[in-house]
């Protein structure tokens, strides 16, 4: 399956970037879901950051949601719905795969950026779908992304 960065994801759609970024820097904490070692989901809160051009994930020293994404890179990643049912700026959905980046500098770096504390496992994120949904003009309306392709929109009553 094909994959891109966060730059690329811009760069193709910016648009479609710009919203979907806006939903997931509206809160602080969104909702990762992985896959355990036999094979069923885990679902854990996660904070994320945009630098550099590249969406990051990173979590604590041997965490459950690290040990998934070692073996196994495939994710999925929900922004923080925000409270009450009003679901302002859609629900946004991106999946792919984490890469581990265990570069000292970059560690480092991200960490002097964002004030995270170390150690901390530390992921890129290679999308490879970004999904939003949303209620306009009485019409539930799903615009969908994959690399290399244009963005979908579908419309239901």
């Amino acid at each position: 399956m094909t994959s891109c960065t966060w730059a690329g994801f811009e760069a193709a759609e910016p648009d479609f970037a710009r919203t979907a970024r806006r939903r997931f820097e509206a809160y602080t904490h969104h909702v990762l879901a992985t896959l355990r070692k036999d094979g069923s989901p885990r679902v854990t809160g996660l904070e994320v950051t945009f630098r550099s051009g590249e969406l990051w994930l990173g979590m604590m020293p041997d965490s459950r949601k690290a040990h998934d994404l070692r073996r196994d890179p495939r994710f999925a990643l929900h922004a923080n719905p925000g409270s009450g049912t009003g679901m302002g700026g859609g629900d946004v959905r991106i999946s792919g795969r984490a890469v581990e980046v265990t570069d000292p500098e970059t560690v480092a770096r991200l960490a002097a950026e964002t004030g995270a504390p170390q150690p901390f496992h530390l992921f890129r994120a290679e999308l490879t779908e970004v999904v939003r949904t949303c209620v306009e003009d009485d019409l539930l309306v799903i615009r969908s992304w994959r690399p290399g392709g244009p963005v979908r929109t579908v419309s239901r009553t």
